[in-house]
C-alpha cells in the first residue's frame, strides 16, 4: 500500500472502470424481471415503494425520484396535502379504480391499503414504448396470457 504526501492511500492500478452515465428509466425503460433501485419491472410497469416519517417527505422522495428518471414534465399535485385529495374516503360507493391515488400517464401515485403503511406511496411508471401503452394505462386493454399448448 502507498501513500500521498497528505497520508491518503494512493489508487494503486486504477483498475476500477468509471461508472456508467445514468440512464433515466423514461430512456431505457428497466426489462422484464429486473430489479431497478428497490422497485421491480415486469417491462411494461416499474413499480416501487417510498416511505418516510411523515407523508410530507414521502411525496418529496417520490417527485424527487421522478424529476431524476426523467418524468419531471408529469403534472403532479403540489404539495402532500393536495395529493391526499386523490385518496378516496372510506364507504360505499362506485369504484372506478381498484387503487386510491393520483393517475396521469405514465405515472400512478397509490396509497397502499393496510394499516401500518401510511406514510407509504407506491410509485407505478409505465413503459410509453410499450404497444398500446395508452389503453393499458387506463385499463381499456387487457392482456390476456398465451395459451399453453402440452409439449408431445
Amino acid at each position: 500500500m502507498t501513500y500521498d504526501e497528505f497520508g491518503f492511500e494512493e489508487d494503486a492500478g486504477g483498475t476500477e472502470s468509471p461508472p456508467e452515465p445514468h440512464v433515466p428509466i423514461r430512456e431505457q425503460f428497466p426489462p422484464a424481471g429486473s430489479v431497478y433501485l428497490g422497485g421491480s419491472s415486469d417491462g411494461w410497469e416499474y413499480r416501487t415503494v417510498f416511505a418516510g416519517a411523515k407523508l410530507a417527505y414521502t411525496y418529496e422522495m417520490v417527485k424527487q425520484f421522478l424529476r431524476e428518471e426523467g418524468y419531471g414534465d408529469v403534472p403532479l399535485p403540489e404539495t402532500a396535502e393536495d395529493l391526499k385529495l386523490f385518496k378516496r374516503p372510506r364507504g360505499r360507493q362506485l369504484q372506478l379504480f381498484g387503487e386510491q391515488g393520483y393517475r396521469h400517464n405514465p405515472v400512478k401515485i397509490l396509497f397502499p391499503g393496510g394499516q401500518g403503511r401510511r406514510n407509504a406511496l407506491v410509485l407505478c411508471v409505465y413503459n410509453e414504448q410499450a404497444p398500446r401503452h395508452l389503453l393499458r394505462f387506463h385499463g381499456v386493454l387487457r392482456e390476456e396470457p398465451e395459451a399453453k399448448t402440452p409439449d408431445t
